[in-house]
């Protein structure tokens, strides 16, 4: 690490710690804390919710993938870009009016509570315990994709790096809370669109252009020009059915929650789209060039023994400058900070809303949840770093289990509770429940059927519970029903 790199890590991580300063003054009770006060605007929201969602994985992950599978990996992407269009179109309006409306619920556990009127707190616990749960994974992954940066950056052993890397994402979502972590998610959306234009651009036009690049990848291996080379039908349902899992992601969705009105949600939608749909094209192509760059240039070895989801890294250190290099670093920091922070965020407003406040202390103090917040932000960050001490985990695969487990939990209770009249407490509780419950079990075999994804069978059978449930149980009562065709008729 020369010091120009250093230098441009230092001014990114100062400036990132100024925001959640500056939003410490801002931050005064628990909404403003967990959810901003809805007072989000739309390109905020947009990129908050995008650099959220993309994580280490978009520079790391995904790269990785593409390096090692070619063309093969094209349907995880598209899977991606069409849940998270689906999600938009159809779930972020809905939410947005029907959170506000159902006792102006801050999050995900707190709106079904409401919804049903749950007052046995059931699925406020069960919610929150899944949350919790999956969250601790999916922190762990960026954890694991911020050591390796370090790792790789600096010359640190693994274990410093990963404590290095919790140390600097505590910090601000410690201060600032929601709209810290939203106004520094939008700016390292910002960082993290340029860094994957740059590079696979700069890469490509070192071997000749693109098609010199084709020849050159088809050179080392004709089948990383076929999408549908060494995969299989339960493969590629698999890969596109990652996108199933949007509805459920309760770090992205929140951002739906939180927007200052359902007026802004077009725009925020064609922000957020452009700018997954030209990323996800970045990271693609950089693991893609990486293929024929490395065997090139002879570089080969450097991308052996698993460390595959370093190319990204590697180019930003052969192809640049220092100071260029620095930034590239810097939107990879980026990417793993805007996800965790939102995480960490989400899972301390279940600790301080969904059990310190439902079941310890009801008449909890603003000033009191907010604290309490804050200290569950520090606890699970290190629950997460825990999970992320082995340094042969890949980012992939961690993201792969909590994604799967969020969408497989909350989606399909999510939409029909958004969307079908008739749901019920009882049908809730056992869509989650089964979600839940499938994904853990169906992870556990890897063979014949259970390579299948099991965000898929989960998605489906935690549904059909809903659906089973709730039409076995009396129609909700008339001020459910009516608060139902209040939101349906805005």
């Amino acid at each position: 690490m020369t010091i120009p790199t250093l230098v441009t890590f230092l001014i990114y991580l100062v400036g990132m710690f100024v925001i959640g300063v500056i939003f410490y003054k801002m931050t005064n009770n628990l909404s403003d804390y967990v959810l901003g006060g809805r007072k989000l605007g739309g390109a905020v929201a947009a990129l908050s919710a995008g650099a959220s969602d993309m994580s280490s994985w978009l520079l790391l992950g995904l790269p990785g993938a593409m390096y090692l599978g070619g063309m093969s990996e094209i349907w995880l992407p598209i899977g991606l870009a069409t849940g998270a269009y689906l999600n938009w179109q159809f779930m972020a309006r809905r939410l947005r009016l029907y959170t506000e409306a159902a006792g102006d619920s801050i999050t995900i556990p707190d709106f079904l509570e409401n919804r049903f009127r749950d007052k046995s707190k059931l699925l406020r616990m069960v919610s929150a315990v899944f949350i919790l749960i999956f969250f601790a994974f999916y922190a762990s992954s960026g954890l694991v994709g911020g050591a390796t940066l370090f790792q790789n950056s600096f010359g640190w052993d693994y274990t410093t790096a990963l404590w290095i890397g919790v140390a600097v994402i505590i910090t601000y979502t410690f201060l600032g809370g929601f709209l810290a972590v939203s106004w520094t998610d939008f700016f390292q959306g910002i960082i993290m669109f340029l860094a994957l234009v740059i590079v696979p651009f700069v890469a490509i036009s070192e071997l000749g252009g693109w098609r010199e690049t084709i020849s050159a990848v088809g050179t080392v291996d004709p089948s990383h020009l076929d999408a549908f080379a060494g995969t299989s039908a339960i493969g590629i349902i698999s890969l596109l059915a990652w996108g199933l899992g949007y509805f459920g992601q309760p770090h992205i969705i929140t951002r739906f929650m939180a927007i200052r009105s359902e007026e802004e949600i077009p725009k925020a939608r064609l922000i957020g789209m452009t700018w997954m749909v030209l990323s996800l094209f970045g990271a693609i192509f950089t693991g893609f060039v990486g293929i024929a760059y490395f065997s090139a240039a002879g570089e080969g070895g450097a991308l052996a023994d698993g460390s595959h989801e370093t190319v990204f890294i590697l180019f930003s250190q052969l192809l640049f400058n220092e100071w260029i290099s620095g930034f590239l670093l810097a939107a990879i920091l980026a990417a793993i900070m805007s996800t965790i922070d939102s995480q960490l965020l989400v899972s301390s407003s279940a600790l301080a809303e969904d059990f310190y406040k439902g079941y310890l202390r009801p008449k909890a103090s603003d000033l009191e949840l907010v604290w309490v917040g804050r200290i569950g932000v520090v606890a699970i960050a290190l629950i997460a770093t825990v999970l992320a001490y082995n340094p042969d985990s890949t980012v992939l695969e961690l993201v792969q289990y909590a994604w799967a487990g969020f969408g497989a939990v909350f989606g399909p209770v999510l939409l029909l509770a958004l969307f079908w009249r008739r749901t019920t407490m009882g049908g809730a509780l056992a869509g989650m429940l089964t979600g839940g419950v499938t994904v853990i079990l169906w992870a556990l075999p890897s063979e014949g059927i259970f390579a299948l994804y099991e965000l898929v069978p989960g998605f489906i059978f935690a549904g059909i519970a809903v659906i089973i449930v709730s039409l076995m149980q009396k129609p909700p009562n008339k001020e459910i029903t009516e608060e139902f065709d209040k939101v349906d008729t805005m």
